[in-house]
């Protein structure tokens, strides 16, 4: 199972950020845990400058707009 790190402050671009990843994933039949992390201090520790930002494996993969369902399928 793969964990998906959404980085942002709860804002309307987080929040269907995290509902995409999950209907993708559940699209394909991939097994996600999707966490949400809204703490300045957490999301500093990525050196994200602009939210949001998604992260797998601990590695930022992409970061400042709500990415592409293409994009999505490539990191499940």
């Amino acid at each position: 199972m793969k964990i998906i790190k959404v980085l942002g402050s709860g804002c309307t671009k987080c929040n269907q950020t995290m509902d995409l990843i999950k209907e993708v994933a559940k699209q394909q039949g991939a097994e996600v845990e999707v966490e949400k992390v809204s703490e300045p201090a957490q999301i500093m520790q990525y050196k994200v400058l602009t939210t949001p930002a998604v992260v797998i494996d601990e590695k930022v993969v992409h970061s400042g707009s709500i990415p592409k369902k293409d994009q999505i399928l490539q990191w499940l």
